[in-house]
């Protein structure tokens, strides 16, 4: 698999998979699981990070620190030429989490979380005040079962 001109091998993938389960996992641990040396372990990572591979962050638990109104927002852009303009201000809104071009009915697909139901109201509609949105669809997510990385070992 090739990134960016980088080519990613077995050793890469097995780097990402331990730092899936565990970002702090130690270079020494690491080594230690796939029988390399430290340095290559550090070499490796770095140049993953580099490269843009791997972004290595805290995840928090949405629902843990206080965000009550996590949701999905269908936006619809009109004339079709603003979608590359629409998303871009959308994507620096601090509550987005996910953003998307889509194919079918709607045009930008917009995963957000608000601290409750008025920051939310707030916040669908700063987005419609953008000049291109035409119309909005929310849905509320009220519980979520599964919030994850994809496996690494789908691409095999």
């Amino acid at each position: 698999m090739e990134k960016n001109g980088f080519p990613l091998d077995e050793l890469d993938f097995a780097i990402l998979s331990c730092l899936q389960k565990d970002g702090r996992m130690s270079f020494t641990v690491i080594a230690e699981k796939l029988n390399v040396s430290i340095g290559t372990i550090r070499t490796r990572v770095n140049k993953l990070i580099e490269e843009g591979t791997i972004n290595i962050i805290g995840r928090v638990n949405p629902d843990k620190v206080g965000f009550r109104a996590y949701a999905h927002i269908a936006v619809f852009v009109r004339p079709a030429t603003f979608k590359e303009k629409v998303a871009q201000k959308i994507c620096k809104l601090p509550e987005v989490s996910f953003l998307a071009m889509t194919s079918g009915d709607y045009d930008l697909e917009v995963d957000v979380m608000c601290r409750d139901n008025n920051h939310l109201v707030e916040f669908v509609n700063e987005i419609s005040k953008i000049e291109g949105v035409y119309q909005t669809k929310t849905t509320l997510y009220f519980k979520v079962y599964k919030y994850a990385q994809p496996d690494l070992n789908l691409l095999k």
